[in-house]
Formats: structure tokens, sequence, C-alpha cells
């Protein structure tokens, strides 16, 4: 198949918390598909059959329409996707990332970029990623979850003191981009911390915290890039350090040990494998002063904007944002 004559639809958009985030990382992977000449259609699944004339009102800010969460079956289900060889995921959290519209994909049929259905669902859910860790023995921080319906707070807070203590981080089970992440300095903030993380999960994940490093490394054709560590403005790397041009350093190659360099990488691929992904994706860690690796999670469709990390990584290596993009394709091909 002639690489140029390959036709794509870039799914961008969908109803989850990173909306926003899905939205700049449509905009900046359909400039780099138009660059490399690939006959792109755009879709954001949340309108379902209702999408815009202009590609743009996609990537605005503002909606051009409702969108709900039932227009993804129309969407998929349209005949925009009749003649189309690739689905490029930009999508981000649930109904995108989670193995939701890898289904319905392959239901109809069309290859799409990232994962597959059960390491994308494994890889959004951080209970089973944690399980999945522990049991190829990835380090990871200690954690307990706890479900939405008969929360008892005090119980809570003496699980945390008879655990880890605090700090603690208290988060939802299956969001990304930080979303609804509390970092609790004592027993006072786990209540509205436990309250605001089920706002967006029926699981809040009570993690403990590692005092240290953030650290990321993008694995790309089963290989891991060179690590590199996030300095937020913020104590915590959150969404404004994250999605705002200044709020962070971002140092790539990372400078720590190569021992501990080493161990990332070879971490990050263990509990990319441990997960069954494949193509491409990031994994997060905490490194405490001593240098000991924890891995957070997997993103199995990681962030493609300017401020990003996998182009940061991909870019220490001397492969462009657009190479990047062509890799991806012909790695989902």
């Amino acid at each position: 198949m002639d690489d140029k004559k390959i036709k794509i639809a870039l799914f961008a958009g969908g109803t989850s918390p990173e909306r926003a985030v899905s939205k700049s990382t449509g905009a900046a992977i359909y400039k780099a598909l138009k660059s490399l000449g690939y006959p792109t259609v755009v879709i954001d699944p949340a309108y379902g059959k209702n999408q815009p004339a202009d590609v743009e009102q996609i990537f605005c800010e503002k909606d051009y329409a409702e969108i709900s969460n039932r227009n993804y079956v129309e969407a998929v289900n349209s005949s925009a996707l009749d003649d189309i060889d690739l689905v490029f995921l930009a999508l981000h959290g649930k109904w995108g990332e989670d193995g939701t519209v890898q289904s319905l994909l392959d239901l109809r049929g069309v290859k799409y970029t990232g994962s597959n259905v059960l390491s994308s669902s494994l890889a959004m859910d951080k209970m089973m990623s944690k399980i999945l860790f522990q049991h190829y023995g990835i380090a990871t921080p200690r954690w307990f979850a706890i479900d939405k319906n008969g929360v008892d707070y005090k119980s809570i807070a003496k699980i945390i003191d008879n655990s880890f203590g605090y700090p603690c981080v208290i988060k939802p089970n299956d969001q990304g981009s930080t979303v609804g992440l509390t970092i609790c300095k004592n027993e006072d903030d786990v209540e509205s911390a436990v309250k605001l993380a089920h706002e967006f999960a029926n699981k809040a994940l009570i993690e403990e915290y590692i005092d240290g490093h953030e650290m990321t490394v993008a694995l790309l054709e089963n290989k891991a890039l060179p690590v590199l560590e996030i300095k937020p403005k913020h104590t915590l790397y959150d969404y404004e350090c994250k999605y705002t041009n200044g709020m962070s350093e971002y140092v790539v190659p990372a400078n720590i040990p190569q021992e501990a360099s080493e161990r990332l990488q070879e971490q990050a691929l263990k509990a990319f494998h441990a997960l069954g992904c494949t193509g491409y994706g990031r994994a997060d860690f905490r490194m405490d002063t001593s240098f000991n690796t924890f891995c957070l999670e997997i993103n199995t469709l990681p962030g493609m904007t300017s401020t990003s990390l996998v182009p940061k990584m991909a870019k220490a290596v001397g492969i462009s944002f657009e190479e990047l993009v062509e890799k991806i394709i012909k790695l989902s091909l």
C-alpha cells in the first residue's frame, strides 16, 4: 500500500473530562498528517453523525453541538469510515482510552492506533494495572481502593494510618491528567479528597505518596526512549503544569545515574508488556531520593500536544513530531 494513499480518520474530542486536551492533541496530529500528505477526515465521536463542515470547529474550545456518549456508536457506524484504512486515536480518558471506542472499531473492522481493547481497559483501570504490576514484580506505590457506595471516612483514615501514613494520594481509579487528584497532608483532607475522586469514578484509589522525582518513559517500536524528568512549578505535576507552557521544566535525558535510567527503561517495558500493550505508549513513575522507582501507570494514548512528553522523548533520539506520527501509523498497520 502506498503510504500517501493510506486514508486516515482522526478521532479527537470525545466526552471525557480530558476533552479539551484531546482537541489539542488532535490539532497537532492533524497538522502533522497534512504535512505528511495523508488524506484525513477528522471526527469527534461525541457529535455522532452531526460533524461540522469546517474541521477547525472540532478543535475549537467552544463545542459545535451537543455532545453525548451515545453518539460514539453513530460516529463509528457512519459512512465516513467506509473507505478508511486507519483511525488515528487522539482521544484521552474515559470512552476513548479505556477500550470503549476500540471495541466499536473492532466490531466495525477498522484498524486503529494504540493498544487493543483489553490492554486499553487494563491500563485505564489503575487498580487492575497495579495488581498486574505486582504480579510481574514491578514496584508500585502501596495502595487500596474504596467503592463509591457506603463510604466510611473514619475507617479510610485508619487504614491510611496503618498502611503508609501521610501525605498520601487520592485519585479516581480510571481518569487521567490528574483529574480529581488530591495530595492529602492529614486526616482532615481525606473526606473531601475521596468525594472529589468519586465525582469522576466509582472507585477512589488511595495511594502511598513517594517523595522524590516525577519520571516518565516513552515506549515506541518495543523500545524504551530516553528517560524524561518533569520539574513542575507546583508541588504536584497537576493539570495546569501539564498543559500550560512554562509551568514545568523537562529534562531529557534525565540527569540521573545511568543505572537508574536503565532500570526505569527496563521497568517501563516490563509494565507495558504486563498489560499486553502494543505500538506506543508512556509509563509514568515516581523515583525516591535513593533512586528507587515506582510505576504509577501506563498511558496507552499519551498526549501529543506542544507540551506533551512523548514527542519530547522522541526528539531526544532525533525523531521529529512528523516522523513520530508516521511511525505510529506504520506500527498500527
